[in-house]
C-alpha cells in the first residue's frame, strides 16, 4: 500500500522505520502528556511494539514520509481488548512529528488508515485522547468519531492527573456488511 499527497507518500511502516518512529515517540514520552509511557524507549525495546503490526488485516502501523524520506508521523490500528469477542474493534491511534503538525499529515494516516480498514471486519474503532488536546479531538471528530465519555484523573504524569476522553466511530468494515442487520 502507498498513497499520497504531494511530496508526502504514506505506506507500510516496517524495520527500516524503527529509528524514526522510536525517536518521534520518544518526543511524546519526553514532552507531553499525550501518552502514558513515562521512560523514553530505546529502539531494541521499541522493536516487539513495530512488529506487532503485520502488513494485512486489521492491526496496522502506516507511516508518512516526505520525499526526501524524513518521518512526518504514523497512525495505528491495534487490538483493542485481548479477550477474543473485542476482535472486531480496534484502538487507532495518531502521531505527528513536531516539525509536522497542522500539515494535514494526521488526516493523510487517518485517511489511508480508514481505507485499509473498511476491507477488514472491523465493526468499531475507539481512540483514547489525553486531555487536554484540542487538535486531536478536532481530527477524530471529521473522522465521525463520537465522544462516549471522559476517565477523569486516570494517569499520573509530569506530577499531575490527567483526563482521556473516549471516542468512538462506527465502521462499515466486510464484518458488519456480512453480519445480520436490525431493522
Amino acid at each position: 500500500m502507498l498513497s499520497g499527497h504531494g511530496d508526502v507518500q504514506v505506506r507500510a511502516g516496517g524495520e527500516t522505520d524503527l529509528a524514526a518512529l522510536t525517536e518521534l515517540y520518544n518526543h511524546y514520552v519526553r514532552e507531553t502528556p499525550l501518552t502514558f509511557d513515562t521512560e523514553p524507549f530505546t529502539a531494541d525495546r521499541r522493536r516487539p511494539w513495530l512488529l506487532s503490526y503485520p502488513l494485512d488485516g486489521p492491526y496496522r502501523l502506516l507511516v508518512a514520509q516526505d520525499a526526501g524520506g524524513t518521518l512526518l508521523g504514523y497512525a495505528t490500528s491495534s487490538p483493542y481488548r485481548a479477550k477474543p469477542a473485542y476482535a472486531t474493534s480496534v484502538e487507532t491511534s495518531v502521531y505527528c512529528a513536531p516539525d509536522a503538525t497542522g500539515r494535514g499529515i494526521g488526516t493523510l494516516l487517518y485517511t489511508a488508515l480508514f481505507a485499509v480498514l473498511a476491507e477488514q471486519d472491523v465493526h468499531r474503532a475507539y481512540a483514547g485522547i489525553a486531555q487536554p488536546n484540542e487538535a486531536s479531538v478536532r481530527l477524530h471528530t471529521r473522522f465521525g468519531f463520537r465522544h462516549l465519555g471522559t476517565f477523569t484523573e486516570v494517569g499520573r504524569k509530569f506530577g499531575r492527573y490527567w483526563d482521556v476522553a473516549w471516542y468512538q466511530k462506527d465502521l462499515d468494515g466486510a464484518g458488519q456488511r456480512d453480519g445480520a442487520s436490525a431493522g
